[in-house]
């Protein structure tokens, strides 16, 4: 059987002798490196002496289960919880819980992380002054042993466009504008922000498009963003850009780009390159033609990996907010998907 998510627990009473399915067992582990519920559950319990953390791959009460900490549980679990008040998210996005029919209907809390937060302007940044600085045409003239000079546009002749204007967006933006570049951001919205031209919705998403030469996808995963990186929108974008032709950054998630159409769209020059840190089949296959394309950057998910206390941190404060009868924050709308 595979080893398909993880999920800790964490509850109020000691656990009882009531046996899990071995489909449950295996439901609760990990895909991910790294990601297993011992480590979680010994920085939890490092963090609060006063909660007990169940081992979900131990004997527990179900009904005494107040407060999950999961990463993509498998579809129904949740609902086996008679008793649960709410759901804490480990990862930035929340789409893998809203495709189960059966989630219940508590508060669902969304990591929001400075931490992450900077982890992800690290990468977005870095990769947009990789590309604007021309870094693999550098490295490839190295390789081929050519002094090769090429006519370097200044930051602010380079257009920087961001879907998503969330947290993530915002800080990002922040640093870019401060390097010079023009960037404007793109949201269902339209926020204002000092430094950023904005667009709105539909009626602003094309001029959006025509404006931008390297495009940065930071959009929550919703059925109206879902598959919305494919030839359609590299056509929209400008061609006569200083780079050479549009570039595409997609941090979000894998399910916003057509991955036929990235490679289509750089063979027919619709786009100069494209860096992807998300697939909607991850790891990414080994067969995946998206590994040797000449145009592709190809990194592993790692955008926004955040620090595992950070995370738990955040977690028993909001649990701390909860008993104190405070409100949990960053709360998800379902409706919006974010």
């Amino acid at each position: 059987m595979a080893i398909r998510s993880f999920l800790s627990i964490a509850a109020i009473g000691s656990p009882a002798n009531n046996p899990v399915s071995q489909d449950d067992i295996m439901a609760l582990m990990t895909a991910i490196t790294g990601w297993t519920p011992d480590g979680w559950i010994e920085r939890f319990q490092s963090a609060v002496g006063d909660i007990p953390f169940i081992d979900p791959r131990k004997p527990y009460d179900r009904e005494k289960v107040l407060w999950v900490a999961a990463w993509k549980p498998e579809p129904g679990l949740l609902a086996t919880l008679p008793n649960l008040q709410a759901i804490f998210n480990l990862g930035a996005g929340v789409d893998a819980l809203l495709v189960d029919p059966k989630l219940p209907n508590v508060p669902i809390v969304r990591i929001v992380d400075e931490n992450l937060t900077r982890r992800m302007t690290e990468y977005v940044v870095g990769h947009v002054l990789a590309q604007h600085r021309m870094f693999d045409v550098y490295a490839a003239a190295q390789r081929e042993r050519i002094w090769l000079t090429r006519y370097q546009p200044a930051a602010s002749d380079v257009r920087v466009g961001i879907m998503g204007m969330g947290v993530l967006g915002r800080d990002a933006a922040e640093v870019l504008v401060r390097l010079g570049f023009q960037v404007a951001g793109w949201s269902r919205r339209g926020e204002p922000m000092a430094g950023v031209e904005t667009f709105a919705g539909s009626a602003g998403f094309k001029p959006f498009l025509a404006r931008t030469d390297i495009l940065i996808c930071l959009l929550p995963l919703t059925p109206d963003t879902r598959c919305i990186l494919n030839i359609d929108l590299f056509r929209a974008l400008p061609k006569s850009g200083p780079l050479g032709g549009p570039v595409v950054i997609n941090a979000g998630r894998g399910g916003h780009q057509v991955a036929e159409d990235v490679v289509r769209a750089l063979e027919e020059g619709s786009l100069r390159s494209a860096v992807l840190d998300v697939f909607e089949v991850e790891p990414l296959p080994y067969d995946s033609p998206l590994w040797s394309h000449p145009g592709i950057t190809v990194t592993p998910h790692n955008a926004a990996d955040s620090d595992p206390a950070h995370l738990c941190r955040y977690v028993l404060a909001q649990i701390d907010r909860l008993r104190a009868g405070k409100p949990l924050i960053n709360v998800v709308d379902r409706k919006l998907g974010y």
